[in-house]
């Protein structure tokens, strides 16, 4: 039996139906090279994708959201280098407030999870920015970047 949190999916504790009917991760393993400008640059995120009725674009970039509704999402960016780098979750082209962060000493782990409201066909990204060079994800297998997005009602 599940605790009582909006995402189970343990119906035993709710009213039969399961709010998270409309859910997606993808990831970065492969340990891809980032040529990041201060504007941003989107993360490509092509392994691992489950994306239940969200669709993506060609270069694994922008995925779209298939049903409005309340979304918990969540990323993680781990660098192979310390570096003064900012990430935030990008919707319809502008940044979501709450997602972005922007460390005041380098890093090499970055992490957000926001909860708010989607419209059907919005689009949501993740993207590096804040530094004019080069960020390195780590792969061979570990997770260089994620996006998790999840419907909560």
């Amino acid at each position: 039996m599940c605790a009582q949190i909006p995402f189970c999916d343990d119906k035993s504790n709710f009213t039969d139906k399961v709010v998270t009917n409309n859910s997606m991760y993808a990831s970065n393993t492969s340990g891809s090279t980032i040529v990041v400008v201060l504007g941003g640059t989107i993360v490509q995120l092509p392994n691992n994708q489950d994306l239940d009725g969200f669709v993506m674009n060609g270069a694994n970039t922008i995925f779209t959201v298939p049903v409005s509704g309340r979304y918990y999402l969540t990323y993680q960016v781990n660098t192979t280098a310390t570096l003064l780098l900012n990430t935030r979750l990008i919707r319809n082209g502008s940044p979501i407030p709450g997602s972005i962060i922007s460390p005041i000493i380098s890093t090499s782990n970055f992490s957000s999870d926001v909860i708010l409201f989607l419209n059907q066909n919005d689009t949501i990204s993740l993207q590096v920015f804040g530094i004019i060079g080069v960020a390195t994800l780590i792969g061979e297998g570990a997770t260089g970047a994620s996006l998790s997005v999840i419907r909560l009602s």
